[in-house]
């Protein structure tokens, strides 16, 4: 497996590169098209680590494992049901998500696994999606939950959850990630709240990619939030959530008032 991440450098500012343990190989050009190998290596203590990619868009499922269904009481959905988060809401590891000023309410955690497009996608057939799938990262997918059923005619989904900052993604990218065999951690202030399978997803990866390039054209660096299951809570401001996938690794952020306040 091959992990890439994007990065600050005191001396050189913003790049990307291939981890090897606490070695950072860089690479220059662009990672989903000609990505070169600079000949430089950095450790990875003297980065600071930014989100892995830029998407263009964020498209995030919902209702998409069969134990949280079944919580629910829903029937598993015929296709994909989902929601748009722009790419002005994604941030990193260790960067702060920000409470909005206007926004008093609750505000929710979902740890979830991110699929990365690495080619333009149109149209395509499951058997074909793995070859538009570049590879996988950890996702929170955050909501501020009481602006969802705020107006009762109609459900504020985009609104609640593409606030600047509520999209934490990171630490990598990781390539060949067997998702069959993984599950997704997550842990609120050092707590565990979610320790979910990813094989009880009800539509896999490769379905999800069909279905949206069905619907859209998935650009290289969008990114595909899978869902969540069990296990969703709230964040009080100064609460530190981590979500953590084996074989990826974990991005950790920390809630903040809009004041800069914990």
């Amino acid at each position: 497996m091959t992990s890439w991440i994007r990065f600050d450098a005191p001396d050189a500012g913003g790049g990307f590169g291939m981890l090897v343990n606490d070695r950072v190989l860089e690479y220059e050009g662009d990672l989903f098209g000609e990505a070169r190998a600079t000949g430089v290596e950095r450790h990875l203590g003297d980065l600071v680590l930014t989100s892995p990619c830029l998407p263009g868009k964020v498209v995030a499922l919902w209702n998409n494992f069969h134990a949280l269904a079944a919580k629910l009481d829903k029937a598993p959905p015929k296709h994909a049901l989902f929601l748009i988060k722009p790419s002005t809401s994604v941030i990193g590891p260790g960067q702060a998500v920000v409470r909005p000023a206007s926004y008093a309410g609750k505000i929710a955690y979902e740890g979830e696994l991110g699929i990365v497009i690495g080619r333009r996608c149109t149209n395509v057939e499951p058997e074909q999606a793995g070859a538009y799938i570049f590879g996988y990262t950890c996702i929170n997918d955050v909501t501020a939950v009481e602006l969802l059923g705020e107006d009762p005619n109609f459900a504020q989904w985009c609104r609640a959850k593409g606030f600047d900052t509520f999209c934490c993604i990171g630490p990598a990218v990781q390539t060949d990630f067997d998702w069959r065999s993984a599950r997704v951690v997550t842990r609120l202030d050092g707590v565990e709240r979610q320790n979910y399978p990813l094989a009880d997803m009800i539509f896999s990866p490769a379905e999800q990619v069909s279905m949206l390039s069905r619907d859209m054209t998935l650009m290289p660096g969008d990114v595909i939030a899978c869902g969540t299951s069990i296990g969703v809570g709230t964040i009080k401001d100064g609460a530190t959530v981590s979500v953590s996938i084996d074989g990826i690794g974990t991005v950790s952020n920390v809630l903040r008032s809009a004041d800069g306040e914990r």
